[in-house]
């Protein structure tokens, strides 16, 4: 694992300690890496969301397309 060392005004380090503290995080790191997981996810699902508005328009959700969807998930009845 790579070191990173950052420098914090005192208030944002104070809030980091706080946030520590009450969340339960072992460290001030595991609290930045959780927070950067987050933005990364965030970020993410932003470009999935962006480029599913830019794409074509799919079929329409019908009750053809429910129940063949019903067929998928269950099983089969084989008595």
């Amino acid at each position: 694992m790579s070191t990173m060392n950052i420098s914090l005004p005192d208030a944002l380090k104070d809030f980091v300690d706080e946030q520590v503290q009450a969340r339960g995080y072992g460290t001030s790191s595991e609290y930045v890496r959780e927070l950067i997981r987050r933005d990364h996810d965030r970020q993410q699902l932003r470009g999935i969301l962006l480029a599913g508005a830019a794409s074509a328009p799919g079929k329409p959700a019908d009750v053809a397309y429910f129940d063949s969807l019903r067929r998928r998930v269950r099983p089969t009845d084989r008595r």
